[in-house]
């Protein structure tokens, strides 16, 4: 899958965000990478097989005080490698391989913005799987 129609699932997925939340997305900037770095990969714990689908980095805005202004935008880094690994194995044989992608990517997308608006893992992992 080539890197525009990459970025264009990524856009598919924002723009499929309920307004109230869409508008809410303050100081926040969508980068898609080709993947994580090892340093990212030091830093969040994860090593030998565990991958990084996408990562938040900024102040959420359950953090964020009457202090927070001019201020670097937060970043949600989407990496499209792993991703598509991913979607590549959840993806049966004779599956269709795009939506799997794009289920991965709306996932991940989801998962990092969850972040932003303050949620942990264990929360988002409740609200998924209840």
């Amino acid at each position: 899958m080539d890197r525009d129609y990459f970025e264009d699932l990524v856009d598919e997925a924002l723009e499929d965000l309920p307004e109230q939340f869409a508008e809410r997305l303050d100081n926040v900037e969508i980068v898609v990478r080709s993947r994580p770095t090892r340093r990212m990969l030091r830093e969040m714990g994860l090593a030998g097989q565990d991958t990084l689908l996408g990562l938040y980095q900024g102040v959420a805005l359950t953090e964020r005080t009457t202090s927070y202004s001019n201020v670097m935008p937060d970043q949600i880094l989407i990496f499209r490698e792993p991703i598509l690994d991913e979607a590549d194995a959840l993806c049966p044989q004779d599956g269709d391989f795009d939506e799997a992608v794009r289920q991965v990517v709306r996932k991940t997308v989801l998962h990092e913005i969850g972040h932003h608006f303050g949620l942990s893992d264990e929360d988002l992992e409740q609200i998924q799987y209840g």
